[in-house]
């Protein structure tokens, strides 16, 4: 898969049909992290996948933290913006459709914070084990764009409470949210990507 760093963002380009698919590692990961999950669940789509310009400790992530659960939120909002451009860019240059994002972890909760910042950016997300991090003062118009939230019972990392908030957020912009919360921890498992797979076959995009 060719790699570039072209608009800002070290990231793996791969053509294909819709919906074209925006792929945000979570933490540690890189580029290539969840290309096998995009070829397996929406086999033949385009696939746009950046790394996280930030490093926490030579890892790649999207957004600076302080501690676990603890995040810059200056930081959050300023690398959202960056995310939202290049996605702008990258489209473009690429002539993609408006893409969907898969977001794991950290890269699910860049995707939900540049959403609430950036409605237009996306036409749909799966945020799995995603958490709330800006919850703007007034909220953007999100009117019929979905979304699939996976979160996992047993997450020491992200609580289910968290993850329903942030559900009620997109909800509360006008999202068609899907909440699910699995019998599983933080990490990715194959009721995830079941789950994942159907939603996008019977994915209506507005």
């Amino acid at each position: 898969m060719p790699v570039s760093s072209d608009f800002g963002f070290r990231h793996a380009f791969e053509s294909g049909g819709a919906p074209a698919l925006l792929l945000l590692h979570g933490t540690g990961g890189d580029e290539t992290d969840l290309v096998p999950l995009a070829r397996h669940v929406a086999p033949g789509s385009a696939i746009l996948s950046p790394r996280g310009n930030v490093s926490e400790n030579g890892l790649p992530r999207f957004f600076r933290r302080f501690a676990e659960g603890v995040f810059d939120l200056e930081d959050v909002a300023r690398r959202a913006d960056e995310l939202a451009a290049f996605i702008a860019d990258a489209t473009a240059a690429y002539d993609l459709s408006k893409p969907v994002a898969i977001g794991f972890s950290n890269g699910a909760n860049i995707a939900a914070a540049m959403m609430l910042r950036h409605p237009q950016a996306l036409a749909g997300a799966a945020l799995i084990r995603a958490q709330p991090t800006l919850t703007p003062g007034t909220l953007p118009d999100l009117g019929g764009v979905p979304v699939l939230m996976l979160a996992g019972e047993r997450d020491p990392i992200v609580s289910a409470y968290d993850c329903s908030g942030l559900a009620a957020t997109l909800e509360a912009a006008g999202a068609e949210v899907r909440l699910e919360t699995l019998p599983a921890g933080h990490s990715l498992t194959q009721l995830d990507v079941d789950i994942l797979k159907d939603w996008l076959a019977r994915l209506t995009l507005v």
